[in-house]
Parts: C-alpha cells; sequence; structure tokens
C-alpha cells in the first residue's frame, strides 16, 4: 500500500488519518529524521520528501500522544556556520509541548567542550526533553478567535499588570497546594478576585514559552525564574502545570485563558523572540543549531562560528531570513487562534528590527506583523531597545512602547532632582515630546515606574543600593544603585517617620504613573507593597525572594490604588485618547500648566533647576475637571489653586495623610514630597 502523500506545510507535525504529517526546514542538511520514542526506545523515520528547503513525509502509525524529536544529518563545518550534527536530538521548533527536562552534560552540546571546532559524537537523546504531539481540540463555547467575545478592552481602558505565573500564586491562600504555581492556579477564583477587586483590566505574563534552566544556575542551587531564556515558542512551559506535560499544560493554559476572559480579564504574554537558549558557540545544541544554524541565528559575517549578538545572551534570531522570521509569525498566530491572547510585549524588541544589524524602522518583521490580519487586532508592545540601541519613539503608530522615558524622568521628578519640571510636564501629559512629532497618540505610551527588572516599588523606597548577594555575583549583577527615595534606614525599619515618608513616595509614583496620560503598567505587588529584600535582579530566585508574600499585605497601599483606578476608569479627563492643548473652543480634551502661585510659566521657570512644583487642570468638555498638584521639595508649599472649573473644588486623592479640603479652596499646602488631586465636578 502506498503512503499517503506527505505536504510540506504547515511546518512541525500534523495529525493526519493513518498518522503524522512531518514537516521540518533546513536548506544545508543532507537528511532528517522523525525520531518517536516508546521509553527510551527510539524509532527513526527518515523524511523521503524536500519541497524547498522543507524536508517532509508521513509517519504512519503515530498520532496523539507520541514523544519524538528532530534529527539532522549534514556537514558539520562551524567555521562556515554550518553545525549538523546527527548524534544529537533536536527539539522541533513547532512543538506544542515539551515533556521532560535536561541533563546537563556533554551530551548536551553538538561541539566538544574542549575544543569547540570539533564535532562531539555522544548521543543526546537520554539527557534531552521530548516533544509531545498534543490533541488541538478545545471547548472554547463563546470565546472564540479572533475574540468577538474577549474582553477587548480599548487601549484608553486598559491598565496592565506585569505579573508572574507562578510566583503569584505559590503562596496564595485559598489556592490548593496543588494548583499554587500553575496555570489552574492562575485562573483560580482566588487570583481572579485580587484581579477584579483591583481594577486592572490586563494579566501581562511574563515567560511562559517552554525556557531552559540553564546548568550555570542549577550548579549555584539556583533557577532561572523569569524564563527569558526560551527554546520553544508554541509550547507552554510544562513546569507551570498542575495536570502533566504531555499535552495536558496546553489544555491548562487555555483552560486559564478562557476563565480570564469570562471574568473581564485580558491576557498579554511576555514573548523573547529575540534570542534562544541555545546561547553562543559554546551553548548546547538543541534544536535550531543543529536543524540550520546560520537560517535561524545571525552569525558574524567574517567569523561564521561566531553569533552577532545584540541581546546579552550569546545569539540573536536571524530576522533577516524567512525561515526564523516565519517562525516568528507562525508562534504569533498560534497564539492568537489558538491560544486565544490578546496581545504580546516583544522582549528586546529592537533586536527584531535590525537589518543587516541596523536598526529598521520598516524592517520586514514590522512589515509582517503590521500587514497581519491575525494580529491586527490585538495589542503589540515593544521593549523599544535592545544592547546595542535605544528606540523609544520610534516604532510604527500601531504599535505602543514600553517608555523608558516615563521611568526615568519620573524616578528623578521624585527623587527631587534638578530641571525635571519640564520634561515631568511631558511624561504626565503622555510624553507628546516623544510620540506627537510622529503623529502617535499618548496611548502608544505604556507608562511605567518599575517592572520585573530592578526594584519592586517597595524596595525603590526603602533601598538605596541593590542587596543581590543571593544571585552569587558578588553583587555584580542588576542595575547601579538606587537614586535615594527614603529618609533614614536602608532597608526594613520600626521608625514611623520613615515608614510614613516610604508610603507617601510609593503612593506618589502610583499617582502619576495612573493619573498621567497613556497606558500605565503596575509591577505585580507595587500595589500591596511587595518586597525582595533589596534585589534588583531576581531573575534566578524561585523562592520567597520573589513569590508573593500574602501575608504581609500593606492593605492601605491596596486601597490607595484601587481607589486611583477606579477614579481613572470613571473619569475620561483622566484619560484621553489624543494629545491635551491648551484650551479652544473646538478642543475636548485641554490642560492648563501652572506654577504654584497660580501664574503663567516662563521660559525661565521651566529652565530653573531649582523648581519642584507644577499644577496641571484637566478639564474634558461634559465631564469632571481635575487638577493635579504636585510637589518634590523638600518642604511644603503653598498652592493658590485655579478657580474651579465646574463646581468647588473637592479632595479626590493625596498622598498627605492630613490633606484637607474645607468649603471654596484658593490655597492649598502640598506638604514635601507630595501630591494632591483635586476634583471638580462637572
Amino acid at each position: 500500500m502506498t503512503a499517503p502523500r506527505s505536504l510540506p506545510h504547515p511546518l512541525g507535525v500534523t495529525v493526519v488519518e493513518g498518522g503524522l504529517n512531518v514537516a521540518i526546514y533546513s536548506e544545508t542538511a543532507d537528511a532528517v529524521f522523525f525520531c518517536a520514542f516508546d521509553g527510551e526506545q527510539e524509532t527513526r523515520t527518515e523524511l523521503p520528501s524536500r519541497s524547498g528547503y522543507v524536508w517532509h513525509g508521513f509517519v504512519p502509525g503515530a498520532g496523539v500522544g507520541t514523544k519524538y524529536g528532530i534529527r539532522v544529518a549534514g556537514p558539520w563545518d562551524p567555521e562556515n556556520g554550518v553545525r549538523h550534527n546527527v548524534n544529537k536530538l533536536l527539539l522541533d521548533p513547532h512543538a506544542l509541548a515539551i515533556s521532560g527536562d535536561y541533563s546537563w552534560d556533554q551530551r548536551l552540546f553538538g561541539h566538544d567542550m574542549n575544543e569547540p571546532l570539533r564535532m562531539d559524537g555522544t548521543d543526546s537523546a537520554s539527557a534531552m526533553p521530548r516533544c509531545v504531539v498534543v490533541d488541538r481540540a478545545f471547548e472554547w463555547g463563546d470565546d472564540r478567535a479572533p475574540h468577538p467575545r474577549a474582553p477587548r478592552i480599548p487601549m484608553d481602558r486598559t491598565i496592565v499588570y506585569e505579573t508572574h505565573v507562578k510566583g503569584f500564586t505559590k503562596r496564595l491562600p485559598g489556592v490548593p497546594e496543588e494548583l499554587q504555581g500553575t496555570y489552574a492556579g492562575f485562573a483560580h477564583p482566588k487570583a481572579i478576585e485580587h484581579f477584579t477587586k483591583l481594577g486592572i483590566t490586563s494579566v501581562e505574563l511574563m515567560p511562559v514559552h517552554q525556557f531552559v534552566q540553564e546548568n550555570t544556575l542549577l550548579d549555584k542551587g539556583l533557577r532561572n525564574y523569569w524564563g527569558y531564556n526560551s527554546i520553544g515558542f508554541f509550547a507552554p512551559h510544562n513546569e507551570y502545570s498542575s495536570s502533566g506535560d504531555e499535552g495536558q499544560q496546553v489544555v491548562e493554559f487555555k483552560q486559564m485563558v478562557k476563565d480570564l476572559h469570562a471574568a473581564g480579564l485580558e491576557v498579554i504574554l511576555d514573548v523573547v523572540y529575540n534570542h534562544t537558549a541555545e546561547g553562543n558557540h559554546m551553548g548546547p545544541m538543541l534544536s535550531f543549531k543543529g536543524l540550520d544554524n546560520g537560517a535561524y541565528y545571525r552569525l558574524v559575517d567574517e567569523q561564521r562560528d561566531a553569533y552577532f549578538d545584540t541581546t546579552g545572551t550569546g545569539n540573536s534570531l536571524n530576522t533577516l531570513h524567512p525561515a526564523a522570521l516565519g517562525l516568528i509569525m507562525d508562534s504569533l498566530r498560534y497564539w492568537v487562534e489558538e491560544m486565544h491572547v490578546d496581545g504580546f510585549r516583544f522582549d528586546l524588541a529592537t533586536t527584531l528590527t535590525r537589518q543587516g544589524g541596523e536598526v529598521g524602522l520598516r524592517s520586514a518583521f514590522l512589515d509582517l506583523t503590521l500587514q497581519d490580519p491575525t494580529l491586527a487586532p490585538v495589542k503589540l508592545i515593544a521593549e523599544p531597545w535592545d544592547t546595542a540601541g535605544y528606540q523609544v519613539g520610534e516604532f510604527p503608530a500601531e504599535w505602543s512602547e514600553w517608555n523608558g522615558k516615563f521611568r526615568d524622568d519620573v524616578r528623578e521628578f521624585w527623587s527631587g532632582a534638578d530641571s525635571l519640571l519640564g520634561t515631568t510636564a511631558q511624561r504626565v501629559l503622555g510624553s507628546p515630546d516623544v510620540y506627537q512629532v510622529s503623529r502617535r497618540s499618548p496611548l502608544c505610551s505604556v507608562n511605567f515606574v518599575t517592572a520585573h527588572d530592578g526594584f519592586t516599588l517597595a524596595d525603590l523606597t526603602a533601598y538605596n543600593h541593590k542587596h543581590n548577594d543571593a544571585n552569587g555575583e558578588n553583587s555584580q549583577d542588576g542595575e547601579s544603585d538606587n537614586k535615594s527615595f527614603n529618609t533614614g534606614a536602608e532597608g526594613p525599619t520600626d521608625d514611623p517617620a520613615v515608614i510614613e515618608r516610604r508610603l507617601r513616595q510609593r503612593k506618589n509614583f502610583l499617582a502619576t504613573l495612573l493619573l498621567s496620560a497613556g497606558v500605565p503598567m503596575i509591577l505585580g505587588g507595587d500595589e500591596m507593597g511587595r518586597t525582595q529584600g533589596g534585589n534588583n535582579n531576581a531573575y534566578c530566585q524561585d523562592d520567597e525572594i520573589s513569590w508573593f508574600d500574602w501575608d504581609a499585605v500593606d492593605t492601605e497601599l491596596f486601597d490607595f490604588t484601587r481607589e486611583l483606578i477606579r477614579l481613572r476608569q470613571e473619569s475620561p479627563t483622566l484619560r484621553p485618547e489624543w494629545y491635551r492643548e491648551a484650551p479652544t473652543e473646538d478642543v475636548e480634551d485641554t490642560v492648563v500648566l501652572k506654577r504654584s502661585d497660580d501664574k503663567e510659566f516662563s521660559d525661565a521657570d521651566w529652565d530653573n533647576p531649582d523648581a519642584r512644583t507644577i499644577t496641571l487642570i484637566l478639564e474634558r468638555e461634559g465631564e469632571d475637571s481635575f487638577g493635579l498638584l504636585l510637589n518634590s521639595a523638600e518642604n511644603g508649599v503653598e498652592f493658590r489653586v485655579p478657580k474651579a472649573p465646574g463646581r468647588e473644588w473637592e479632595l479626590a486623592l493625596s498622598s498627605d495623610p492630613e490633606q484637607r479640603v474645607a468649603g471654596p479652596v484658593s490655597t492649598l499646602i502640598v506638604r514635601d514630597g507630595s501630591f494632591t488631586l483635586l476634583r471638580s465636578r462637572a
């Protein structure tokens, strides 16, 4: 009987009648093998057909549940960028699930560890995890791609909550122990209750693509907690599954998304397409290196055994090549169409735009994402930098960006630094100096003060220096020393004055974030005072340093953050879709900038290095108006308050617990290092 005709697409493994269709890309291979495993028993099937550079074949008798890997035979010529080694079992780049873990020794390396240009002949199958053929069926009900029934939160109403599947739920009371730290735990009613009570709209999950635990960390007794070490761009990370890793992780992830959607919450994935876990020329051979090294990785032109690296991890994906670009696009579409996610935050996105080593704002990667109808409805957020370039404000108008300038300038302002008045006003107004010049809206700016990479908000306001000793690098890792946002003691303290000062600063930061134009992003746990003990680079701390401590919740800070979010969501004045302008008859959203004495700013005022105060009057036709009074000085300042646009000013919020507003307001004392928000009802 003649075997069914195989097809070169889709890439990866597809269940068909009687077996599997297998298609693997490689320009430089001499032969490609599908390797099925029953325990440690391996059965190899050579893919007999080649269409262009895609090797394909039909594998009879295999189906859902089959564990497998790929082997590629071909030349070993690292000096010319080719690294085929048939002794090494490779992961299918399009695998939907990965089962098992790695055994770190010579078996995982395609080269001899002592002679990097020499091929190693040991077989790696016994040291490698397996790909798993999964059943793609799932009962989504009304939650259908491309999401007609999903939340689909408009950008002006979006409030992003960056968090970690494991860390958020590992110690969450009310979540059964067997579900803590898993996808099922993240969708547990107790987890969802926190999100909905706080009022955020979109959870941004730190990497959930299958990633690798590096041997360098394991040797130190540490683990890769953050997950920025991807190897499987289609597979949900198996360690976060409570139900098993032989395909169950796919079902559990889908159920998590479905449950979060049912609660009105979006799911955004932090994705790492800029590099993989295979590292540089001394790194392991797990997948792409052995499939087609030069197609998937950018190599140094003059030294093809070396990797072009703008990520700081040893390699960069070759987005100049159709194979690598196709992989990224296939992955993005899969997570939208089959996993129903609502958007992506692209780690080191600048690397993906590089054409011939240079940044290209009309690069192939950006062009493909912008014309793809599957991606058009979802949120695309860039981290607009890499180790060799800073692109804040330079991505296309359809993209939003992590606004690093917001973080830096707002931190500087509240530290009491000189000459920050003008830039702080720009940040609060949505950074028109960054985005308006290219006809982009403030919604292109994802504003943040803290993120996973750096101090938590509690630590930002409690430590003057990083405390990363637990990372085993003599505290040489992580950002340099912090600006001083606290007074007195370093770290934990019982001094009531220091505690009060820190709480005020945390409220200042949260208020500046949530009252500014743009899209606010909160680092998970900042709303409840989460600390990492001063560790500002907890990437390797899969323990109590990183996990949320639900027994130490600052309820006052949580309630304050919740009220800020409530105010923002109910008040269109606080979330403009376009830039505010000076008041005129035909402008809907307006802003008036005043000195604390209610006088107009002069050029000299903006340039005054000692200026620490600003009044912003925010108005929108037919809506409540707000007066935001900011004082980063070391002393209290009397503000002469402009006349209320509607009813008399009332106190909306303040970081000063003693702040009071009674009757018609003409002057108001805003104490040192504090903000006050006034409200005038329409």
